[in-house]
């Protein structure tokens, strides 16, 4: 238990290191959540600050998913021993660990952004092949709808349902992982779901396939 803590706490201070606010730092004190919708995440950074700031970003932000699962989840902490079922929860627990640094960072008040990228990075360090049906997922959903935050929340259930189906009851620290990622990226995105029921939530005109049907909305 107490490796599940120590690990708990340092990805939750990685995932604190929010890319748009600490490049906004470096940039003169830019606060990203002033800017445009006031998320401070990459697609954010894409409207108000430019491809090359959003690129940036996006590498932070899934960086830190990554390093949590891939390299601090299976290291060994010298004179700590854990059972190996214990073990098995590593990756879980700092995989939503991370997540929540990102979406209530210490350093940056908590508020932080809706964690869409860090859960890209985590699921990269766990398993690669766990991506496709959460990228096959979000492209479908940005072309049917347009709206990318309802293309993340898909892309998350996606991910919860492949989970399920491919690791059962076998591995329930991974279960537990997708279910309550899934209940994070829903709740963290409750802003958009708000947006798309008055009708004022901005589409992703250039994947939008139906766009040029319905014309603009």
């Amino acid at each position: 238990m107490i490796e599940l803590l120590l690990k708990g706490v340092l990805c939750y201070l990685l995932g604190s290191i929010v890319g748009s606010l600490a490049i906004g730092q470096l940039r003169g004190g830019v606060d990203i959540r002033s800017l445009g919708s006031g998320n401070a995440g990459a697609t954010n950074a894409l409207r108000t600050q430019g491809k090359a700031v959003a690129l940036a970003v996006l590498v932070i932000d899934i960086a830190k998913g990554w390093i949590a699962t891939r390299v601090i989840a299976p290291a060994v902490i010298p004179g700590i021993e854990s059972p190996a079922a214990l073990h098995a929860w590593s990756p879980t627990v700092c995989a939503l660990a991370v997540m929540l640094g990102h979406v209530y960072p210490v350093w940056y008040g908590f508020r932080g952004g809706k964690g869409m990228a860090t859960l890209v990075g985590a699921v990269l360090g766990i398993q690669p092949g766990l991506l496709i049906p959460m990228v096959l997922t979000w492209l479908v959903a940005v072309i049917l709808f347009g709206y990318v935050g309802l293309a993340s929340i898909l892309s998350t259930f996606a991910l919860a349902v492949s989970l399920a189906w491919h690791r059962g009851l076998t591995q329930p620290a991974l279960l537990i992982f997708g279910a309550l990622s899934a209940l994070l990226i829903l709740y963290t995105h409750r802003g958009n779901i708000a947006r798309m029921r008055a009708g004022t939530e901005s589409r992703a005109r250039r994947l939008w396939l139906l766009g040029a049907r319905r014309g603009p909305t």
